[in-house]
């Protein structure tokens, strides 16, 4: 007798996990982006990033190619990255105002200026804390939507409205509180596009989890660009002059 009530006993505490999982109790905006800051590090840890430098490598065409990666980010919202293959190294960079890039793979090496359009994922990218962190300050609204289902985990739902009008439905661990999905709907070129992120990987850098795993691509869509992060440095000196748009050599 004993040993069958204990072999209920541990399936019983099985189960009870899984019908937690199913109903996930509702929280206010300010509660739930409270447990993403504490999640993180904190909101002291947090603002006393102000730079972040990441290595790794992007995986494309369905992990076929790998390219290596770096990316830099300076408050207030700046932003550089790179991807280099072969010799040749795209890059796309944010200086607070204006955006800009060189595309090698497409036959341009000189440098481009991006139009306002072009240029929103990269303010989204120059966040260091991601869009909950002060999202009043930003100027954004923030609505909790309940929960939904992410692959197999039910996360709570939030959604964000940039100061510009985009929209991030920002999705949350229910255990951990950590962004695992962000799917981001802007207006470009007068259409709207949709971009699924899923994060996951996360890593502590000076007292603050980062992901160092970043799938992204158009909602729907089976290859997406992955990127693996190796390595994160926080407040190491960014000069400013390498977000901003290059001048030409005098000659």
């Amino acid at each position: 007798m004993e040993l069958r009530f204990a072999i209920l006993f541990v399936l019983a505490s099985l189960i009870a996990p899984a019908l937690d999982a199913q109903e996930l109790k509702p929280l206010t905006v300010d509660a739930l982006v409270a447990k993403n800051i504490e999640a993180k590090g904190g909101i002291d840890a947090l603002h006393a990033v102000r730079s972040l430098q990441l290595k790794g490598k992007m995986l494309v065409n369905e992990g076929q190619i790998e390219l290596a990666y770096t990316q830099t980010k300076k408050r207030p919202g700046q932003v550089r990255a790179e991807a280099t293959l072969q010799g040749m190294t795209l890059v796309q960079a944010y200086d607070g105002t204006q955006g800009w890039k060189i595309s090698p793979f497409g036959g341009r090496k000189d440098p481009e200026k991006m139009s306002v359009d072009d240029a929103k994922s990269l303010v989204e990218d120059a966040e260091i804390d991601g869009p909950l962190v002060d999202w009043e300050a930003k100027g954004s609204t923030v609505e909790y939507l309940g929960p939904e289902d992410v692959d197999g985990t039910l996360a709570h739902k939030l959604k964000v409205v940039r100061k510009n009008g985009d929209v991030s439905y920002v999705y949350l661990d229910p255990d951990y509180f950590l962004e695992i999905r962000i799917l981001t709907q802007r207006i470009e070129q007068g259409a709207q596009v949709e971009v699924e992120t899923d994060l996951g990987d996360y890593e502590k850098v000076a007292g603050v989890f980062f992901p160092f795993s970043i799938e992204a691509g158009p909602k729907g869509a089976t290859d997406k660009q992955k990127i693996i992060l190796e390595k994160a440095e926080a407040n190491v000196p960014v000069d400013d002059a390498q977000f901003k748009f290059p001048t030409p050599a005098s000659k």
